[in-house]
This record gives structure tokens, C-alpha cells and sequence, in this order.
């Protein structure tokens, strides 16, 4: 397929105006080598982090392009340090563009917060600022942290003990203060995100549960559904190819 033809599905699965304001010059077309290919998609990966590790996988498959979901350049630069140049490197050598779907992403229906939503069953949905709310049928915590753990196959840190019926789940980096408050709005029994603050949240969170599955643990399985979504409306155009690339945290 064309370029123009992936750009336009990709627009329509995350429309990139649905995006956050921060992320304004951050998703879409970070790297465009396909002029190499004469604009030609035949072979597509997908992944959640642009790693080395990554993107020698994307070279291995033959992949034209490479749709990520953290971008590789999110901090302006001025300098280009070793390990960037060296992902850069692969890229160039191998002729990969590589396209960024962010915060539209996270937000569009059928995104990141929709996955996990599904996954645990929310029922009465609803989109905030941050993540989705939505109800489950009654269930105390200590089952309910065990099932997350469980569906994402991550260990977890949790504070809470209560019967659970409503949730706020955020993919990504959400445990902070202007989302617990939106959680605390929303009157939710447990909110299920990543990168725990400690005074902004836990210390502030009243009787709520916290769960802090890990960043990479609830926004893999968006990017998994995203690379199905393709393989079902394009497979028999182009190759897809999902790509995992857990960092391995452990607990002892």
C-alpha cells in the first residue's frame, strides 16, 4: 500500500487533533525514509518503545516503517548522544520511517484506555482527561490486583483494601495529583495506572486503591490490539509485525 493510504487508517484509527497540546509536533511522521521506497508499505512493525533492541527486530523483518507509540525524539535536543545515534543508525541503514501515535492514541476509542477497559471488563464507560471510568461487578481488591496482575502479566505495587465497583484505568504515566483528583470527582474505588507519586498520590488518596501496574505492562497490549487492527484491515496488502519489547522489572 502507499504511504498516504497508512497515514490516512492510522489518522482514522487516532485522529492527531484528539491528541494532547504537549504532544503538537511529537506523533505522527517522526522519521519519513520511505522516498527510498518510492512511498511502498509492505512490511510494518509495530511496538510500543523505539529501542535498539527494537528497531534491529523492524531491520531483521524487512519493515518499512515502524509505528511506535513513545516517540524517540520527545525531548527537543541540540546534542545527538550515543545511543540515540545508534538507533538512529539502524534506522537510516535500513531505511525505516518511523510514525508516532501518542496521546491521540491514548484517547481515541478503540485506543490504549479502551483496551485495558476491555480487559477488565468495565462496563458504563466513560472518557476523562485521563483514562477511562467505568464499573465492574463487585469485587474486593486483593482479587481484583490479582487478576490485573494476572491480565497483564506484570508484577504490581497496590495500597487499598475494599470492595471495588468503580475504576479509572490510565495507560502510561498517570498516578499523579490532577488525575487523582479526577479520580476523586468520580467517587472511583480504584484507579489503575503507572509511575506512582508518592505525595501527590499515596499519601492523598483517601480510601481508594492504588494500583501501579508499570508503564510498559498497560500500554503494551494497546499497541498488540493496534498491530491486530492492521494484520485485519490491511494483512492483505502488508506484513505486520508486533513487536515486544518488555524491559523485564522485577520484584523481590
Amino acid at each position: 500500500m502507499k504511504q498516504e493510504e497508512l497515514i490516512q487508517l492510522l489518522e482514522q484509527i487516532a485522529p492527531p487533533e484528539i491528541a494532547d497540546d504537549f504532544d503538537n509536533g511529537r506523533i505522527g511522521m517522526i522519521l519519513d525514509l520511505l522516498y527510498t521506497k518510492n512511498r511502498e508499505v509492505k512490511k510494518i512493525a509495530v511496538t510500543l518503545d523505539v529501542t535498539n533492541n527494537v528497531l534491529q527486530k523492524a531491520a531483521d523483518f524487512g519493515a518499512d516503517i515502524l509505528i511506535c507509540h513513545h516517540t524517540p525524539l520527545f525531548h527537543p535536543i541540540m546534542t545527538i548522544p550515543e545511543d540515540l545515534a545508534k538507533r538512529l543508525k539502524i534506522a537510516f541503514d535500513n531505511n525505516i520511517s518511523i510514525y508516532a501515535m501518542h496521546t491521540n492514541y491514548d484517547n481515541a476509542d478503540g485506543g490504549i484506555n479502551t483496551v485495558l477497559a476491555d480487559m477488565f471488563g468495565l462496563k458504563e464507560t466513560c472518557m476523562t482527561d485521563f483514562g477511562i471510568i467505568g464499573t465492574v461487578t463487585p469485587i474486593e481488591t486483593e482479587e481484583f490486583v490479582k487478576k490485573v496482575s494476572e491480565k497483564l502479566n506484570t508484577p504490581l505495587l497496590y495500597a487499598g483494601d475494599k470492595t471495588i465497583r468503580k475504576v479509572m484505568i490510565c495507560g502510561g504515566s498517570c498516578l499523579n495529583r490532577h488525575a487523582l483528583s479526577i479520580a476523586k470527582a468520580n467517587s472511583v474505588d480504584a484507579f489503575l495506572s503507572s509511575e506512582l507519586k508518592h505525595s501527590d498520590v499515596l499519601r492523598e488518596r483517601g480510601d481508594m486503591t492504588i494500583i501501579d501496574a508499570g508503564h510498559y505492562a498497560t500500554e503494551n497490549p494497546g499497541m498488540r490490539v493496534l498491530a491486530q487492527r492492521l494484520e485485519k484491515e490491511i494483512g492483505s496488502k502488508t506484513e505486520i509485525l508486533f513487536i515486544d519489547d518488555n524491559p523485564e522489572l522485577k520484584s523481590i
